[in-house]
């Protein structure tokens, strides 16, 4: 089931010295699912990064999604994969990655955007910015009435994400995010287990 913590992975927090030693804490805090997000264009060290963030995920027991990259998620054997809007095409992701794969979707601020990736198969869709985010600047914040309205609309899990903090969360799943997507307030954290479990714990009473 997809729902809690959706920790994902940053460059620049997570460099690969640091990549299993921080994803380990944040397993071990309760991140319910690893991304995996990489934008830079060393092929090489993306595939040897996945391939040990695959191989962590599985002794946890949790998925591990790729971002935007379908094919790396196939040659190391990802759970699934994470695309956004101009991003490989769903139906082709499918194809290549199968029916178990989790395959989720950025729609932005866009209910029809969600709408539209639920009818062509996805596992889940992601809505956000919902506040100031350090990795997008600049993006125009989502309403939080938009979950209140996705929650009666959709059937697939709803991802929150966009400068998700362990302050502000709360509003999000009080509304309906099944997940929220973490990254600076989890993985700046001095202590990063006891930041996840903090973020993890908004869910017990859902």
């Amino acid at each position: 089931m997809l729902q809690g913590l959706y920790a994902i992975t940053d460059t620049q927090l997570t460099p690969e010295h640091q990549l299993l030693t921080k994803v380990s804490a944040a397993l071990l805090g309760g991140a319910r699912l690893i991304q995996y997000r990489d934008k830079s264009t060393d092929g090489a060290a993306r595939l040897r990064q996945a391939c040990m963030l695959a191989e962590l995920c599985q002794t946890f027991g949790r998925p591990l999604i790729i971002n935007d990259d379908p094919e790396l998620a196939l040659a190391c054997g990802a759970s699934g994969v994470h695309l956004g809007q101009g991003d490989t095409d769903l139906a082709y992701a499918r194809a290549l990655l199968g029916k178990q794969a989790i395959i989720g979707i950025t729609c932005h601020d866009s209910l029809e955007l969600a709408l539209q990736a639920q009818q062509q198969g996805a596992d889940y869709v992601a809505f956000g910015a919902f506040f100031t985010s350090r990795s997008k600047p600049g993006v125009k914040p989502a309403p939080l009435a938009l979950l209140l309205q996705a929650r009666q609309q959709l059937r697939v899990p709803i991802v929150a994400i966009g400068g998700i903090s362990v302050d502000n969360a709360s509003q999000l799943i009080t509304r309906g995010a099944d997940m929220v997507a973490v990254i600076q307030d989890l993985f700046t954290a001095t202590d990063i287990e006891s930041r996840a479990r903090q973020l993890a714990t908004l869910f017990d009473n859902q």
